[in-house]
């Protein structure tokens, strides 16, 4: 979700109100539910949009704040919309209903179309046979930690290659765009895991993948009018959102083809000896009768690519970027952070950090978290509907209707007093160690309500394995070949963001890099 920028509210207020006026008698009048939840008044015909600044996460979480709200009610054009603003709320919520909260809205413009009309695991619905079936499979043929395990060849190349990257753009002691990097190395991991190869197995035929993964977030995260106000989503072709959408989309499901085609190919000649990337995986399962009925279309098949491609790109470099940021305004934590990852590889004339040494690597893993609570890749989780009425225990009995959407504020959430203390703003790795216990033995993210950067229940992400494995070994290699420093004086980095369904850092993250020799880290 994003917010209506200046101009766009103008124009949309102007043609709404004069569409109410013409067709006002024709509109269905309902009866709001009961008022037990704090409920922000809004305007008529647009509700509460207009409270959504340039980063709803921010916006929504100052409203609830304002109105002593963990639980808010809030009417979005035409949707009722509750926001999950605390740890005890969404426990409240979650652990007697998390069925009924798996539902998908399904009139959400960008996601119907990137999902191939809601085919995948991110947007499916879990009614019918498709979405339990394809998430079963792929926890256990694409995501699970066996399959994960197999892919560190690709993730240890990528990784070697984004070193070489940095080193080289270094050399002129001009600043490195480090956001930038990221997003390749991250998009080639992904690619290697997928594709099986770099170029995507079958070639780009010209496509800029980044530019492309750019426009799908933006289009992901933009504001629709459909979404909200249906009857007058003719305005996201007036504004040229309708014509984005069908370049963006034609660009990806063309890449897709190509793909497919080249993986089928290779199946048919015999010609390819290699290790199944996930491309193969989804083609030996179309062509199994037991999974027929959910990879049994081409569709199908894109539109879970689509859910790795773009979940597995943007979330691991923005988990990243936003580390890195928060160990250079932290310099005492970026040298015990450096330091056990310099110690911790025991081959001392490694060139990187591989895999295997990454469980020595506590410390870092906490510091990792600790980023993941103050900056969630997805601070506003993808949002669900409900799929049958609810009662939310703890908060009045309130029942909340089916077809209501639901917001889940992970960035609220992670930053609560109640459940962090009064220093939860601050940036302390160590709040996660289990006292008297080793701080590599904790929790898993998604058994704690307080930490939901990977979301809850059966919505969770189910690439959690992936995408830790990819951040804990970029991030390590990063601070076992360089030493690091912010360009300005003062050595700090702003924390400005931009909103989209991954937030980013506002400005790319640009840094001096010294690479310096394993046998200098070590000293």
């Amino acid at each position: 979700m994003a917010p209506l920028e200046a101009h766009e509210l103008l124009a949309c207020l102007l043609v709404a109100v004069a569409t109410l006026l013409l067709f006002r008698r024709l509109l269905p009048h309902r009866q709001p539910p009961p008022a037990s939840l704090p409920r922000p008044r809004g305007l008529p015909l647009i509700g509460n949009l207009h409270q959504l600044g340039a980063l709803p996460h921010d916006s929504l979480a100052s409203l609830a704040a304002a109105h002593d709200a963990p639980l808010m009610l809030l009417r979005l054009g035409s949707v009722p919309a509750l926001v999950v603003s605390t740890p005890d709320a969404a426990r409240a919520l979650f652990q007697r209903n998390d069925r009924a909260l798996s539902g998908r809205p399904a009139s959400l413009v960008a996601a119907t179309r990137f999902s191939y009309g809601l085919q995948s695991i991110s947007f499916g619905p879990p009614d019918g046979a498709f979405w339990p079936a394809a998430r079963r499979a792929c926890l256990s043929e694409l995501l699970g930690a066996p399959r994960v395990r197999a892919f560190r060849d690709a993730r240890e190349r990528e990784t070697a290659a984004l070193v070489a990257a940095v080193a080289d753009a270094s050399e002129a002691g001009a600043p490195v765009d480090l956001s930038d990097m990221l997003v390749a190395a991250s998009n080639n991991i992904v690619r290697r895991v997928a594709f099986g190869s770099s170029n995507g197995g079958g070639g780009d035929g010209g496509m800029d993948a980044s530019a492309v993964l750019k426009e799908t977030q933006r289009l992901l995260g933009g504001f629709w009018v459909a979404d909200y106000v249906p009857w007058l989503g003719w305005l996201d072709a007036l504004r040229g959102m309708r014509g984005r959408l069908e370049r963006n989309f034609h660009q990806l499901d063309a890449f897709y083809e190509r793909v497919i085609d080249s993986h089928l190919d290779k199946r048919n000649s015999g010609a390819s000896d290699e290790e199944e990337d996930l491309v193969d995986v989804l083609l030996r399962l179309h062509g199994d009768p037991a999974h027929r009925s959910t990879f049994g279309s081409r569709d199908q098949i894109k539109g879970i690519l689509t859910d790795m491609f773009i979940a597995g790109t943007d979330t691991s470099a923005a988990a990243v970027e936003w580390t890195t940021t928060e160990l250079i305004n932290h310099p005492e934590i970026l040298a015990k952070a450096q330091h056990e990852v310099r110690n911790a590889v025991s081959d001392t004339d490694a060139d990187m950090v591989r895999e295997p040494d990454l469980p020595r690597l506590s410390y870092l893993k906490l510091v990792i978290k600790e980023s993941m609570r103050l900056h969630p890749p997805v601070p506003l989780l993808v949002p669900r509907e409900t799929t049958e009425p609810i009662t939310v225990q703890g908060y009045g009995g309130h029942e909340i209707p089916a077809g209501t959407r639901v917001f889940v504020n992970a960035k609220a959430i992670g930053a609560h007093p109640g459940a962090w203390g009064p220093d939860a703003a601050r940036f302390v790795p160590e709040r996660h160690a289990q006292a008297g216990a080793d701080a590599e033995d904790h929790k898993p993210w998604h058994d704690s309500f307080a930490l939901v950067p990977f979301g809850i229940g059966r919505r969770s992400c189910p690439g959690v394995h992936f995408a830790t494995a990819v951040v804990e070994l970029l991030l390590a290699n990063l601070l076992f070949s360089f030493d690091w420093r912010a360009p300005l004086p003062g050595g700090k980095v702003d924390t400005e963001e931009e909103n989209g369904l991954t937030v980013y850092r506002k400005n790319p993250l640009l840094l001096l890099a010294k690479r310096i020799k394993k046998r200098e880290a070590s000293q």
